[in-house]
């Protein structure tokens, strides 16, 4: 079900979070979708020989749990997103489960704009993904 709250009942603080686990069909089929092919996503003898041992998903496939977030939770329906920042802290593997957050941290009334504070953490509350949104709710 996607929310829908209304922009005049959003507050400072509130939160919203979504958790996917990363299988190895979402790598390939993000990996079609983009057209990026990197060894180090897509093939795991590759990978064995990379610092990280093993295949790591696309950063942007994590991030896009993100956009989860703000569309179908916080706000949720009639969300446009504007803007987004990222920094990729530690890497998410094939299997690993992680978890989307967007907090409110400012509400400008006139434009009916949200900033929010977005993180990606995996499943052992690693954060993987920090970063900052601007959307606007038309509703």
């Amino acid at each position: 079900m996607i929310a829908d709250i209304p922009f005049n009942s959003i507050k400072t603080g509130d939160f919203a979070q979504l958790s996917k686990t990363i299988a190895e069909a979402d790598v390939y089929t993000f990996a079609g979708v983009c057209g990026d092919f990197n060894p180090l996503h897509v093939d795991a003898e590759y990978a064995k020989g990379t610092p990280f041992k093993q295949r790591v998903a696309h950063g942007m496939l994590s991030a896009s749990l993100i956009s989860a977030v703000l569309g179908t939770a916080l706000p949720g329906k009639n969300t446009i997103y504007l803007e987004q920042s990222l920094k990729f802290t530690a890497p998410v593997f094939i299997g690993d489960t992680i978890t989307a957050k967007a907090e409110v941290t400012e509400i400008i009334t006139e434009k009916k704009l949200l900033r929010l504070k977005t993180e990606v953490f995996n499943q052992e509350g690693k954060m993987v993904i920090t970063g900052e949104a601007m959307v606007m709710k038309r509703s």
